[in-house]
């Protein structure tokens, strides 16, 4: 029978915090690997249980809160099975109906364009001297 979540939390936080301390405080200044050894299982030991304890704690938590919402689908996606139906049939009716339009009726080909433009029917806009003079003409009345 496994341990109760909040067993394996507790035991898993005691393990660490002894296995630390082993390693910190009694393994490395005296540079003993035996004991810096026992830390550091100690140490790994607790973590895989506090990991464990909060995998089971998000497991029972998973009923209350469904899940992230980027993982749920958006609100009002969901149908029911005739509902599913129902939208299927009536887009495979649109595709089909699309498709009969494009084979009957063939979009006419473009007129094309004349190799040589239609020739200037305007008269030529007056030269930059013409211009200035007839406004210093306006300028002098």
């Amino acid at each position: 029978m496994p341990l109760p979540k909040g067993l394996l939390l507790c035991l898993g936080i005691l393990l660490m915090t002894a296995g630390g301390v082993i390693v910190l405080v009694v393994g490395l200044p005296y540079n003993s690997a035996p004991l810096f050894g026992v830390g550091l299982f100690l140490g790994l030991g607790g973590m895989g249980l506090l990991v464990s304890g909060l995998c089971m704690a998000m497991k029972n938590l998973q009923a209350a809160v469904p899940g992230h919402f980027l993982l749920r689908p958006r609100t009002g996606t969901r149908f029911s099975p005739q509902q599913a139906l129902a939208i299927q049939r009536r887009l495979d009716r649109i595709r089909r109906e699309m498709s009969t339009d494009s084979v009957s009726q063939r979009p006419e080909p473009e007129a094309s364009l004349p190799s040589t433009p239609p020739p200037w029917t305007m008269e030529p806009p007056p030269s930059y001297d013409t211009v200035m003079k007839s406004q210093e003409d306006n300028e002098q009345i």
